[in-house]
């Protein structure tokens, strides 16, 4: 291959990946909208049914089932909401990703259990699409359009007004 050759498939590339970079902030916004209501709506539903909560808990020996279950819905509705408007988007997703883990392990061990023998039991559990948005959003961050980003530049514009 000729030099020019190369040196036009590079740029070609390199002009397709910053294309493609571009839409990096508005899919991260979308995955933190659509999951972070899912999760607010999940712990809004469970907070007006503890007792069916709780109950499905203590089938699966979790510790203090009612206060599990509590403290479960109040991480998905706070949890949820904080991860849509991108609030500390970093740290609630590693949260709620170790609640998600929690919920495949103890609900759906088999699936859970099965990454890498039968992928298909794996992502077509019910905590899969959760387990994977908040490891998206924790390895990704929020994007660009996030409270997290507002906080960051009011930080760094402060910090170097000193």
């Amino acid at each position: 291959m000729s030099a020019s050759l190369t040196s036009r498939i590079s740029s070609l590339h390199n002009s397709f990946v910053t294309i493609l970079n571009y839409g990096q902030s508005p899919l991260l916004l979308a995955i933190r909208l659509y999951w972070g209501w899912q999760f607010a709506e999940s712990g809004w539903g469970k907070l007006h049914h503890l007792d069916r909560v709780t109950d499905f808990f203590t089938t699966l020996n979790l510790p203090q089932p009612h206060l599990t279950a509590v403290l479960v819905s109040l991480l998905e509705l706070v949890g949820g909401i904080l991860l849509a408007c991108g609030l500390g988007a970093r740290l609630i997703s590693l949260v709620l990703f170790g609640n998600m883990t929690v919920a495949y392990w103890t609900a759906e061990m088999d699936a859970f259990v099965r990454i890498l023998s039968d992928p298909d039991k794996f992502t077509g559990a019910a905590a899969y699409n959760f387990w994977f948005a908040t490891l998206i959003i924790l390895v990704f961050g929020p994007g660009f359009w996030a409270f997290d980003t507002v906080l960051a530049r009011f930080f760094e514009n402060a910090n170097s007004r000193r």
